[in-house]
């Protein structure tokens, strides 16, 4: 074939591209029946709110009624840690060795010490110590009463108790081995004295449970972790696992810094729609923000200062950072907001074809909240807040981008 030729065929398949670009793309869409026909699914339990890339509405209702948001909320509280701490924030845990050897653990609240991190860190500290008698750990850094709206004292792993020393999430994952045992379901994770008896209380199935709401349980069963740990490296260690505080006079001996950038803590969060991780970050931003110990309350106050200071949103109630209350309550209009102001960030959200989302289920409650992205790096906006369980929030999604897909014009209401 001629080099002519194959550049004919190479300028006609860009310019189909570009037509294609041009036609989905463009600001102002030619388009009658279709737009009507899925607005008449929206009652008045339910708001909708499609946006083009300037921020034009395009087609809305109900876009100021206050909804619940569910997990999308968890935008907002995304939004707020990134102003705050910027996306290549790292968690921080401290150790300490006290006059009388002891090692004292400093939590701050990292979302995300898994069994692996605990193990990297025995390996991280193990060479700086020489002995120690007991492990202590200060989980100070965090209120001990905090409460979150929404999160019952239950066995389910959306109901896990927030706390500044925390393993796994708070959760513990188990099984039955062949002899009938209760054994850990990860081969990570060993099962701990404590979180095999808590276990064995509740009589549970197989599977993955938060086994304690006591704070001081949480931050044990963490330093069980790190003991275990420390003794594969060969550290000696027969004193107790006890809570205390670091003092003036203990020395500072290592310095864990999480693996995980904030971005990537971010990425995980908004994936598993984790409320643990995600109320987690809100009361260490209280902490970091107005000072320990790290409240629901002074959470909600830097949410709310961001929402109100940066955002410009005037109306936004909130309760706590991970859309598990129904006392939150927001518009579409203000959604709409959040995600030009997450824009930038869009890449940590669910990723389904051209669409880039996040979900929020509550009984009774559907909620979507993202992005449908172009041809040529732009993208159109779309907030879903459904109030019944007879409307399938995803299906209608993928309607909205059908729609635009096939350059119908949203003719608001």
């Amino acid at each position: 074939m001629h080099s002519d030729t194959l550049k004919r065929i190479s300028i006609i398949g860009s310019f189909a591209i570009l037509l294609w670009t041009l036609w989905f793309c463009r600001p102002s869409m030619a388009l009658a029946g279709q737009a009507p026909s899925l607005l008449s699914w929206i009652t008045s339990k339910d708001a909708l709110l499609v946006a083009g890339p300037a921020g034009e509405i395009l087609y809305k209702k109900n876009e100021a009624k206050k909804c619940v948001p569910a997990s999308t909320l968890k935008i907002l509280t995304s939004l707020a840690a990134i102003h705050h701490l910027g996306r290549s924030y790292r968690f921080r845990t401290e150790f300490y060795l006290d006059p009388e050897q002891n090692l004292k653990v400093k939590g701050y609240g990292d979302p995300l010490l898994i069994s692996e991190v605990w193990e990297e860190i025995a390996q991280g500290i193990a060479p700086r110590l020489h002995g120690f008698k007991d492990l202590i750990l200060d989980d100070t850094y965090f209120a001990h009463d905090i409460h979150i709206p929404g999160v019952v004292a239950s066995t389910n792993p959306y109901d896990a108790p927030n706390g500044a020393i925390c393993a796994n999430f708070n959760t513990v994952f188990f099984k039955h081995n062949q002899a009938g045992r209760l054994v850990s379901a990860e081969p990570q994770t060993p099962m701990t004295p404590l979180a095999l008896e808590r276990v064995r209380l509740l009589g549970l199935k197989p599977g993955r449970y938060t086994f304690s709401h006591d704070r001081r349980e949480a931050a044990l069963y963490a330093g069980e972790l790190l003991v275990h740990f420390l003794k594969e490296t060969g550290a000696d260690f027969q004193g107790k696992i006890r809570t205390g505080v670091v003092g003036s006079q203990d020395r500072l001996v290592y310095t864990y810094r999480s693996l995980f950038p904030l971005e990537e803590v971010l990425r995980k969060m908004l994936e598993f729609s984790n409320n643990f991780m995600a109320n987690q970050i809100l009361i260490a931003l209280g902490a970091r923000v107005h000072g320990p110990p790290g409240t629901l309350a002074k959470g909600v106050i830097v949410l709310s200062d961001y929402t109100q200071g940066v955002l410009h949103l005037k109306d936004v109630e909130l309760a706590e950072g991970s859309g598990v209350s129904r006392k939150n309550r927001l518009t579409a209009v203000d959604m709409l907001s959040a995600l030009k102001a997450f824009e930038p960030h869009r890449g940590l959200l669910t990723r389904k074809g051209r669409l880039l989302y996040k979900r929020g289920t509550l009984s009774g409650i559907r909620a979507r909240a993202g992005y449908i992205e172009c041809g040529d790096g732009r993208h159109y906006y779309f907030v879903i807040f459904i109030g019944r369980p007879d409307l399938d929030a995803d299906d209608l999604m993928v309607r909205i981008e059908e729609s635009l897909d096939n350059s119908l014009r949203l003719i608001p209401e």
